[in-house]
């Protein structure tokens, strides 16, 4: 199926009808002033070589050139095909926590929003390993299934945010046993989950989880957010987090449970900086594990055409260009 890149030149088009009403009224115009002269069989008489229908066929040639000039301009594209791709490398399941600790304003310029940036750059650095999104407060959802569609798991990103997840809370064992859940059937030692959260107010019991985890042959790494003495919850409307008492809510790290956390997980724990946030460092480690050979289907790049419709325009305005205004010889200017 034939597309378009860039439709927008495609819009050159609309400029044809316009040459031929111009050469209309030009030629309109050239006819009256030479009727002042005389009469138009006398005036033709003394012009013999002109040619009247000659102009119109150049103008319909060049018209040609620039209707073939403009669709190559636009980049018309065949494709895409399906095709089965082979790639080697590991399965990261970043599972990111979307409570309303997270929009604490220790990092700049929320938990959230740092850690959204954090990953949005470790994707752009991965090649052939395979990553999926999970968004938990409360509750646990799959956000992007284990996929090598970059693509499409930066633009699941950017969607993410406080209201992701209607479940306030913090539930690390469940946002745990949904990555478990989301791994390939083909991957074996080649699993790893990164909980990206400040750990607080869990509801669950995440140890547990991990070590459950680490015994399926899936290892947990814990990036801690947030700061030890704690900064209050600034909410969408501008306005502080507060309890049911009025008093504002202050939401620090718990990194002791992070930490046990990751050493039942066979993983580590890191603790997320204002510059180095982290990921890198975890992500080093996770390249460390066995690698795993896995089949994907993609789509391959489109077949780019705008070269044969520049040949055929380049043909048009070269007819154009040696064809006489004048009767006689058609080739010679």
């Amino acid at each position: 199926m034939l597309q378009f890149a860039q439709t927008q030149y495609l819009l050159l088009i609309l400029v044809i009808p316009f040459l031929f009403l111009f050469y209309a009224l030009s030629r309109r115009g050239r006819r009256k002033r030479l009727e002042k002269f005389g009469q138009k069989e006398v005036i033709e008489s003394l012009m013999p070589t002109v040619s009247r229908s000659r102009g119109w066929i150049k103008l319909s040639i060049f018209s040609l050139g620039l209707f073939f000039f403009a669709l190559g301009l636009a980049r018309p594209q065949l494709g895409a095909k399906l095709k089965e791709v082979e790639t080697k490398g590991v399965e990261i399941m970043i599972a990111l926590d979307v409570s309303n600790s997270m929009l604490a304003a220790d990092y700049s310029p929320n938990r959230l929003e740092r850690a959204k940036l954090a990953i949005s750059r470790l994707v752009d650095k991965l090649n052939e390993d395979r990553i999926g999104l999970i968004v938990f407060a409360g509750q646990a959802y799959v956000q992007l299934p284990i996929t090598t569609d970059y693509v499409s798991a930066k633009i699941f990103l950017n969607n993410i945010n406080s209201e992701s997840v209607p479940v306030q809370g913090t539930a690390l064992a469940e946002a745990i046993n949904a990555s478990i859940k989301s791994f390939s059937l083909d991957s074996k030692n080649s699993r790893a989950v990164i909980l990206i959260t400040d750990g607080e107010n869990h509801e669950d019991d995440p140890v547990s989880a991990a070590k459950t985890a680490n015994d399926l042959g899936v290892k947990i790494f814990t990036l801690g957010i947030g700061s030890d003495t704690g900064k209050p919850i600034q909410m969408p409307g501008g306005e502080l987090l507060r309890d049911k008492d009025g008093n504002i809510v202050v939401t620090k790290l718990d990194q002791e449970t992070l930490a046990k956390v990751a050493e039942a997980g066979g993983g580590v724990f890191v603790r997320a900086g204002n510059s180095d946030f982290g990921l890198d460092a975890i992500v080093d480690k996770i390249h460390n594990m066995d690698k795993q050979n896995y089949k994907s289907v993609v789509f391959e790049d489109f077949d780019e055409q705008y070269m044969y419709f520049f040949a055929i325009a380049l043909f048009f305005f070269l007819l154009e260009f040696i064809i006489l205004n004048r009767k006689g010889k058609i080739f010679f200017k």
